[in-house]
This record gives structure tokens, sequence and C-alpha cells, in this order.
């Protein structure tokens, strides 16, 4: 007798054992069709799966998100049978999920045009109605080793000689197409109904660019028609708000092959900066952080004692002087520890708030590279609190809180938040980590926040909350972070005396509100479309004349906003005041004031917003007025 828990807490009992497939048909005729795979004890297996003891089983659809990921894995599988439909010659390597879809790497003799791409979509398509089952074997790996020499597939051969000799081999079958895979798949590919593909785009074999170059097809799948077309209109917007191209339109800053990963920042886009590292200055002087400037390059032997020598050489720019290795920082955090442990501390001083516009390198892979979002060296405005155990709550909560307003303050009032917990391999008692998490976990509940969890995700030194923001169109972009850290102060020596006069070690608090300035400026110019909100935009007003008669009262203009604060233009070029217009809306001015012989004798001005609202005639002050409400306000 087998016997089936189901979710809502119900039993069904089975003489014999029992598919996934099988039980769904025995709750309904709906639920048998729908099903996707299952999930038997937290595990994700095929419908055709035999239970033979007792178990949890939830039936798996395409309304749920594994549902959805397991219809794009069995897409990315389609993807690969087309093409070798298509292009026997072709090699397949491996075609794994990614957010919103999947890709496939192929090894193929002349690179996929975008009209291949056209039928191989067209092929998948008519696989997909042929509607074969998928089928599951296991294998020995050294048969699996045979099979693919067979066939040619090199790189699947190369793949399951990697796996241990005692481990069996899954391949999955449909139609005739055999594949290496964990799985699970869909029971058959008429479930896959929904998908697209993108590009495509180069990609070493395992990541190294010593390997041979294979070409990686994109491709996207859904459970819905609905969802698909929201995605891909997303993604058209998303394209027109590339902040690498508006940057370029913008005049905000440009990357060149001489620097890669680093920005060349223009006057405009630097007045951005500005804006938001003395925003952020302003959060540090009114919440209690003290401003430190660490070196940007400091001796191996103190990364050695941190631990990044070991764990993150790979990532570090180094260099050598008088026979000493030095590396540039790719972090701030052992350079604040020196700080701290510079002069002896009280607990009465405690907790010790520092923050730092920190400049960090770090060698990242040049194809993963990718304008503000992802560069090689950045600014962060990191922060370490130093506290005893007992502060790290009351500490945690008021980063939430602090946290939430600058996002607020930025445009961005949907946040996300997950908390990382202990990983397996880890330093320090259960004791301390029960507190460390407790202090998390209860500084969102007091922050009114719910959150999700993220088990094993911690650092080896201490748990984490990770702060996601959503931007304008719905993309999610993780920020903010906050880590109890009970290791590092401890191997640098950072030390307190405490109440009873005995040397103690503090716990260090990690964190960062914006994280890399860098990659928020994109998000932010990315999720305004370029058009920055006032207190931020690097132009707040362009004053035009129409003849060269109002020049000297433009300028007289020009001056009275400057004088109040703004930072303004003039455009008195000898063009058609139309004509002028459209050039600064593309520039994305807030504020397009125009002067005639009307304005000049009444000492007013004529105003349009951003966007083409004509807001009238008014006088200077009376803008002036409307302007600083803006800027006051964050709009």
């Amino acid at each position: 007798m087998v016997s089936v828990r189901l979710p809502d807490g119900s039993k069904r009992e089975f003489e014999n054992p029992v598919t996934v497939a099988q039980v769904a048909a025995s709750i309904g005729s709906g639920l048998a069709k729908a099903a996707v795979v299952g999930k038997v004890d937290g595990r994700l297996v095929d419908t055709s799966y035999l239970i033979d003891k007792d178990v949890d089983l939830s039936i798996v659809t395409d309304r749920d998100a594994d549902g959805v990921d397991v219809i794009r894995h069995s897409t990315a599988h389609l993807l690969a049978y087309a093409v070798k439909e298509l292009f026997p010659d072709a090699q397949v390597t491996i075609g794994p999920v990614i957010e919103n879809g999947f890709y496939y790497d192929f090894s193929y003799k002349r690179p996929f045009t975008p009209e291949d791409l056209q039928a191989i979509e067209k092929r998948m398509t008519e696989l997909a109605r042929k509607n074969e089952p998928v089928s599951r074997r296991v294998v020995s790996r050294d048969e699996a080793v045979s099979y693919f020499k067979s066939l040619g597939e090199d790189y699947k051969a190369e793949l399951v000689e990697a796996i241990p000799q005692d481990q069996e081999v899954s391949l999955y079958t449909s139609g005739g197409f055999t594949d290496l895979c964990r799985g699970p798949h869909v029971p058959s590919n008429g479930k896959l109904k929904v998908f697209k593909l993108m590009r495509v785009a180069g990609a070493y074999w395992r990541g190294d660019s010593k390997n041979e170059m294979l070409q990686r097809i994109y491709g996207t799948a859904w459970a819905k028609k609905e969802d698909q077309d929201a995605y891909l209109k997303m993604l058209e917007e998303a394209e027109k708000r590339d902040h690498r191209r508006l940057g370029r339109q913008l005049d905000l800053f440009h990357f060149q092959d001489e620097a890669p990963g680093l920005v060349f920042w223009h006057t405009k886009g630097w007045t951005i900066w500005q804006q938001v590292e003395q925003y952020m200055r302003r959060v540090y002087q009114e919440n209690g952080y003290n401003e430190v400037k660490a070196p940007q390059i400091l001796d191996r032997s103190l990364w050695e004692k941190s631990g990044h020598w070991e764990n993150y050489k790979e990532n570090m720019f180094t260099t050598e002087s008088e026979n000493r290795v030095y590396a540039v920082k790719p972090m701030n955090c052992p350079g604040h520890v020196q700080i701290y442990r510079s002069s002896l501390h009280s607990y009465r001083e405690l907790p010790l708030r520092y923050g730092e516009f920190g400049q960090c390198h770090r060698n990242e892979p040049s194809g993963s590279l990718h304008g503000l979002m992802r560069v090689r060296g950045f600014t962060q405005d990191d922060g370490h609190i130093f506290c005893t155990e007992d502060q790290i709550l009351d500490e945690c909560v008021a980063f939430t809180e602090l946290l939430k307003k600058v996002y607020s303050d930025f445009g961005f009032t949907d946040i996300i938040y997950k908390v990382a917990t202990r990983p397996e391999k880890r330093v320090g008692s259960d004791e301390i980590w029960d507190k460390a998490e407790n202090a998390l976990f209860e500084s969102l509940k007091r922050s009114g926040a719910e959150y999700e969890i993220s088990p094993g995700d911690g650092a080896f030194y201490g748990p984490k909350i990770e702060y996601t923001l959503k931007d304008a169109i719905g993309r999610m972009w993780q920020c903010g972070t906050i880590q109890v850290d009970f290791s590092m102060p401890s191997r640098l020596g950072a030390e307190y005396v405490a109440e009873d006069n005995t040397r103690r070690t503090p716990v260090m608090i990690h964190r960062a509100i914006l994280g890399s300035l860098e990659r928020f400026i994109g998000i932010l110019i990315e999720n305004h479309a370029g058009a920055m909100p006032m207190w931020l935009a690097p132009v707040h007003a362009v004053v035009m004349n129409i003849s060269d008669a109002q020049a000297d009262y433009a300028g007289s203009v020009v001056q009275m906003l400057k004088n109040a604060g703004f930072r303004v233009e003039s455009d008195l070029r000898n063009e058609k005041i139309n004509y002028k217009i459209r050039e600064h809306s593309v520039n994305k001015i807030p504020y397009m004031l125009v002067v005639g012989d009307k304005e000049k004798s009444a000492n007013t001005v004529a105003v349009r917003a951003r966007g083409g609202e004509n807001l009238g005639v008014m006088t200077v002050d009376a803008l002036i007025a409307r302007m600083q409400g803006e800027v006051s306000g964050k709009k």
C-alpha cells in the first residue's frame, strides 16, 4: 500500500506503486491534463515518476513558478531538437534555464543568421504540434559516453565523462532527439506552445576563453501568450530606456577600449553623480555616520588576514613595488577595520558608524561588462557599523527604515526583502547565528516588511538582508544589503573595552543602500527613461531668445535662476525658436523658457515643461518658487 499526502493535508491510498500522472488523474481529469511535473518530498520529478513508498506530493502546473521553469527547460531541449533537424552537423552542448527564458549553446561551422533563427523557431512550432511524448531512461556513464561519441556529439561526451564512474546518467528522448539531462521535463512537447527565439551571441565552451567560441541562442518561453506579449513589450520599452544609448544621447558618459569597464563621466553625467553623492553624504551626516577614506592599495598581507586573498584573489587587480605585492581594493571593509583599530575604543563609543564613498576595482571578465551596470571600477556608498551583540537589532531596524526613506526619495517605493540564512560552511556558534538571523528577521517585522528566506545563502561569516527595487517597467534590481559579521573583526584584531574592562571583539555590520553608485545611476536613468527628476537633472532649465534683441534679457534671466541655485543654460543661437524647443525636448530638459519682446518688456518668461506642456507666461519669481518646490519635494 502506497500513501500519498497532498498539499491540502488529504491522503490517497494506492494498492500498488503509482506514477505522478496517475495520482493526478485520480484527483481529476483537469488536473491530469494540466500537470507539468510533480514535486515528491520537495523534489521535482517527471509525471512518469513511479511512487513506491509513502510520500508528500504536489502536482505542478503551468500556473506555478516551478512549472514555468520546467516549460522553459523543455523548450531549450526543443530548440536543440529543431537545430539538429535543420543543421545535422551542429553539435549540442548545454541549455539551461535563465531568468525569463533559456539558452542553448551550439558548435557549428558558420554563424547562425536571423533567417536561421526564423527557420528554427518555425521548426520548433512544428515539432511541438506533433505532441511527441518525452521519455526518460537511465544508463551507465560509459554507455552514455559511447552513445554520444557514436553520434559525433563530442561536447556531450565530454560532459558525461566528467560524471563520476559509479553514477547513473539520465537521458531524455522526444521523437528522434535524445539529450543528456537531469530533468525533469514536460510529459510531451505539446505543452510547449508559447516561445520565441530572441538572439544569437558568442559563448566560450565551459566559459573559458581558451576554448572554442560557441553560438548561444537565447529564447523566452511562457505558459500564456499574454504573459509573453507583456514581457516582449517590456523588453521593447527597456531598449528605449537603455542607459548606454541615453548616456550618449544626453552626453552623460562614455566607455572606450583603452579603459574596459571604466567610466568616462562627462559634465552632465558627473552633475547627476554629484547630486547622488551629496544626497548620500547628508544621509551620513544626519544618521550618525563618520565619513572616512581608506587607501586604494593595500599590502597583500592584509588581504590574507581578511580572507580575501584566499577566496577572491582572481577578482583582484594587483601591483608590485620594492618587492612588495599590493592589491587594489575590491571592497572597503578591511580598510575600515584598520581605521577602527587605530585607537582603543570603549563600549560607551559603540555603535561606531563609518561611511565612505569607497572606490573599488574588481577584475570582472570582459564578457560580463555591461555599461554602468557591470564595471571594473566603481564607488560604493559603503558603511560599516561596529557594535556590541546587544546593539545588532536596533542597528538593523534603523538601517531598514533609513533605506526605505532613501529609496522613496529616489522614486522607488516597491521593495522586495530577502533574508539569506546560514550556509553549511560557516564560522561561529549556532547561538551567534541565531542572534544575528533573529535580528534581521525582527528588524524587517518592526518595519512592517514582508520578506522571503533564502536558506543557506548567507556569507560564511554571517546572514544578510538583500533589498531589491522594482523599477517603472517592473524590472527587479538588487541594490542594498546589510550583513552581520562576527568573523572579520576578529581576524583583523578589532577590539573594544567592555564594561567589565575586558577586551572584546565588536560585531561588524556591513551595509550599503545604493550599492555601486555607477550601477544605481544606470538604474535611475533607465527608470526615468533619461528624464531625471528635477533635483537630479543635470540642467534644470534652458533660456531661449526669439531674436538678438532679447539676448541681454535672456542673460539676466539665466543669472537670476543661477543666483537661486539652479543649473541653467542659455541658447542664444540664431535659429528658429521651434527648432530650439525640439532640440532641448530631445535632451529632456525639465524647463524650456522662451523670451521675446513681450516677455522682455514685462519681465516675464514663457514656460514650457518637459513633455510639451505649455505653462504660459509667469514672472521669474513665480518660476523660481515652482522650481524650488519641485527640487525640495524630490520631484
